[in-house]
């Protein structure tokens, strides 16, 4: 598939998107297809990011889709959230999966030659001081920037897999992949919640906010909105039973 996103038509409307996903789901392939031609923007915005890594934008393109249809195949149609915001951090997933797997971090030449450089420097400096230079120090003596000193020494970092473990408790190792599914969870919460808070009426927003974010009792709550606290506690728990029901508790 060409990467040529000027033929994209108009974007839909999430309601229509939506339908074109419970089709897919239900093994309709035109309406896969025409969710691939309706999303390659998004697909494509994602790509950006990964570019100038040392892969063809054509094959990023294609895994960016690949991830675009997984993220069609789990999407769950009962949450109110839009496709587009779930379906990115997807696309995002299986193309660093994909660079993962590759096994080659490409760094350019000019980073290579400056990593090399930054460590005979380190060498010199670390002779001439008796302990370990600053980033500063070894700038000022190769006269280069600290950005280009930090930049060559990431760039020179082993990547870290992520099955290494970052933590053990009693034998119950906990690996950088336990900890990325954990944020991927949480991160997931937080806009089901957003979205759940969004919808409460203007007055059970603002207890929330005050109460939650602004770490108000409920008599200081009562006194700003002019009611009693009796009735501040009522509407609270009101409100988080309705939070909780459109969470899917």
């Amino acid at each position: 598939m060409d990467v040529d996103v000027k033929q994209e038509q108009t974007p839909m409307k999430d309601h229509e998107l939506k339908e074109l996903i419970r089709r897919s789901q239900e093994g309709d392939e035109e309406a896969r297809d025409e969710i691939i031609q309706k999303n390659m923007r998004l697909v494509w915005s994602v790509v950006q990011r990964f570019l100038n890594r040392g892969y063809e934008p054509d094959d990023l393109f294609q895994i960016g889709c690949i991830g675009l249809l997984k993220s069609v195949d789990k999407f769950d149609l009962s949450y109110d959230v839009k496709f587009s915001t779930y379906a990115v951090p997807m696309i995002i997933g299986e193309i660093q999966r994909f660079i993962r797997d590759d096994g080659t971090v490409k760094v350019s030449r000019s980073l290579k030659e400056t990593g090399n450089k930054i460590r005979k420097a380190k060498d010199e400096l670390s002779k001439q001081y008796g302990r370990a230079p600053t980033v500063t120090e070894i700038a000022d003596y190769l006269q280069i920037s600290p950005e280009d000193v930090v930049l060559a020494q990431e760039a020179a970092r082993s990547p870290a897999s992520i099955h290494e473990t970052v933590y053990e408790n009693d034998g119950d190792p906990i690996t950088l992949l336990d900890q990325i599914a954990n944020q991927e969870e949480l991160w997931f919460d937080k806009l089901v919640l957003k979205k759940a808070i969004e919808e409460l009426e203007e007055r059970e927003r603002l207890i929330v906010y005050l109460r939650y974010y602004k770490d108000q009792t409920q008599s200081e709550v009562a006194s700003r909105l002019g009611i009693s606290q009796v009735q501040v506690s009522r509407l609270e728990k009101k409100i988080l039973q309705q939070i909780k029901q459109r969470m899917g508790e």
